[in-house]
């Protein structure tokens, strides 16, 4: 690990940082084997010591939660340590762990009166996994009866795994691991370093690009486009992320809004500028506008026409349709945009007069919500003036595509689909 050493500026947040200037391509750290965490690898450990930890497996599976049993191997792994204390191999890793986190399983119920929508679903998303957790520990006689109702102990473990292990890269395999040393790397919008198990299991943190001296060395926790994500996950507001997801979570997940573009990663508004993605214009569009459409036998089905036109490449059809309902679509934005500023300032005005020393969480909830606030602020200064440059109604629609023909009104909240969110 020549080259690179751990730094904080307040003694609490640590970094890994160069000393020297790393070309790309180098190995700056090596992390054994027989020190790593691998889930794989605690699956035979763990169900060999006791049934009951298959057990607690396959009513993971029962419950909708396969998919995150691997991280349960480590989360029980963790348990099993924490109890032998100083005795245990892991004792000097394991208390290097933080005590305060700021993420989704580590909030109160106050904390969730004060998330806009999305993040609050997917922080929701994240309490069920804890809730998965602990309910399929009692079944498991490896741990306490004391510490299978420890809640700080608990949410204490389950963060460890999910802020800090390892995914396998697509082809390796479904391993989790927790690698001492390499989970002290941040995330970056833009990275210097990825994480690599060879067969042998063992860890190898390696530079992507050229690395200077003095200059963090991160990596990719997820999406830069879906702060919220992040902020759920990891209890963190990335600064950095260029755009956000636009929160419209009243589209149902059609297979045709999906090649549209419907997805957490496209449809988005951005920070700087205040600029609207293509997708965001095309599924409006699509799923809003042209649904609402009363159809004519002169100008056909609009909606599809359209939706043929993007799944053949035909941009100038596209374009026509786009401009023949140019304003029905801005409004429609429009009208999503000033409804969740509204209830963003409602989101403030529940925080007022609270004490952060009792909530502690409330102030990275704050600045997660100003961080949506600028970016859509700067989405409806846009909007506001494009609208007003239309002059209202009487110049939206077209004469070939009926554009006249639109209904208006507001559009139907419908039930948002958890298979929407964005996961890693």
């Amino acid at each position: 690990m020549d080259g690179v050493e751990l730094y904080s500026e307040d003694g609490m947040d640590y970094q890994a940082v160069t000393t020297v200037d790393i070309p790309a391509g180098s190995t700056v750290m090596y992390i054994p084997a027989e020190l790593c965490l691998h889930s794989s690898s605690l699956e035979q450990e763990l169900c060999a010591m006791s049934p009951t930890v298959q057990q607690a497996a396959d009513t993971l599976t029962k419950i909708g939660s396969g998919n995150s049993i691997p991280d349960f191997y480590i989360f029980l792994k963790l348990l099993i340590e924490y109890e032998k204390e100083d005795q245990s191999f892991y004792f000097p890793y394991l208390d290097s762990f933080p005590r305060l986190y700021f993420n989704a399983a580590s909030m109160t119920d106050f904390c969730y009166e004060c998330l806009p929508p999305l993040v609050f679903s997917l922080s929701r998303m994240e309490r069920v996994k804890l809730e998965n957790f602990q309910q399929v520990l009692q079944k498991v006689d490896l741990v306490s009866a004391f510490n299978k109702q420890n809640m700080p102990l608990l949410k204490w473990a389950f963060n460890a795994v999910y802020t800090r292990a390892y995914a396998d890269k697509e082809g390796q395999g479904s391993d989790i691991t927790l690698t001492p040393m390499a989970d002290m790397f941040n995330h970056g919008t833009d990275t210097e370093v990825e994480v690599y198990f060879d067969e042998g299991g063992n860890g190898m943190a390696y530079t992507t690009v050229d690395v200077p001296a003095n200059s963090p060395l991160r990596i990719s926790y997820g999406c830069p486009t879906n702060p919220s994500f992040l902020f759920a996950r990891y209890g963190f507001m990335d600064d950095t992320s260029p755009a956000t997801f636009c929160k419209m979570m009243d589209i149902p997940k059609t297979p045709e809004n999906v090649d549209m573009g419907m997805d957490f990663s496209k449809m988005l508004f951005y920070h700087d500028t205040g600029d609207i993605s293509q997708e965001v214009m095309d599924v409006v569009l699509y799923a809003k506008v042209l649904a609402n459409i009363k159809y004519s036998p002169e100008v056909g089905d609009v909606k599809q026409q359209f939706y043929d036109a993007h799944m053949q490449g035909d941009e100038a059809t596209k374009a026509a349709i786009h401009e023949a309902y140019r304003f029905e679509t801005i409004s429609a934005i429009k009208r999503h945009v000033d409804t969740f500023m509204e209830q963003l300032i409602a989101l403030e005005g529940k925080s007022e007069g609270k004490s952060f020393e009792e909530h502690p969480r409330l102030p990275a909830i704050l600045h997660h919500n100003q961080f949506v606030k600028e970016t859509f602020s700067k989405v409806k200064q846009n909007l506001d003036g494009a609208v007003a440059e239309m002059g209202g109604p009487a110049n939206g629609g077209g004469d070939q595509w009926g554009g006249d023909e639109w209904n208006g009104g507001e559009w139907p909240a419908e039930e948002y689909n958890q298979e929407y969110a964005y996961m890693e």
